[in-house]
């Protein structure tokens, strides 16, 4: 894994062992940057389930302001900060190990631009995460939320919260979907 574009580009990334995180394919990440590119310089970018930290690194790579980064395993968490200090984007970051659900509190901006969620697939966490989203103020109608998913994954149910889905990409396995806040 590494960074594809930006100030850090064609820097190695560390993953954590084992299968507890699923890093996002280079090809993948790069089609999902291709499409928000120019939504990230400048931005607040939010990695939920950050597992190495490569989305996020990414962002900042690309011109983020800042990123968050909130993972609640330790050798991911350590993963992400070895990553940041590699990249040289550590000051740009804030790494919080926590549940994403109280991790999420822990984020003090006015506004955040987007946020990228890619828990572990079948275990019920984009609903929680998506309800706990639709509680924090600085989700406002111009955050793009953006949930990495396997095809059969149903998000019938943001709108339960205030949400709709904008926009889907569709890979071989998987797929991107994208939520904003409103109709």
């Amino acid at each position: 894994m590494r960074v594809i574009a930006g100030i850090a580009r064609r820097q190695k990334l560390i993953t954590p062992k084992g299968d507890d995180t699923r890093p996002t394919q280079d090809r993948i990440k790069e089609t999902l940057f291709n499409v928000i590119q120019l939504d990230v310089p400048g931005s607040v970018f939010v990695d939920l389930y950050a597992g190495s930290g490569g989305i996020g690194i990414e962002a900042l790579s690309r011109g983020a302001k800042k990123a968050y980064f909130i993972e609640n395993a330790a050798e991911p968490v350590k993963c992400i900060t070895t990553n940041l200090q590699a990249t040289h984007l550590i000051d740009k970051a804030e790494v919080i190990k926590k549940d994403v659900i109280i991790g999420l509190r822990n984020i003090r901006e006015e506004e955040v631009d987007i946020v990228f969620i890619d828990p572990p697939y079948k275990a019920g966490a984009y609903e929680r995460t998506i309800e706990m989203l639709s509680q924090m103020p600085y989700v406002t109608n111009y955050t793009m939320i953006i949930c990495e998913s396997d095809l059969d994954e149903d998000f019938s149910f943001v709108e339960h919260y205030g949400f709709t889905v904008a926009r889907e990409k569709l890979y071989k396995t998987n797929k991107h979907v994208f939520i904003k806040k409103g109709d």
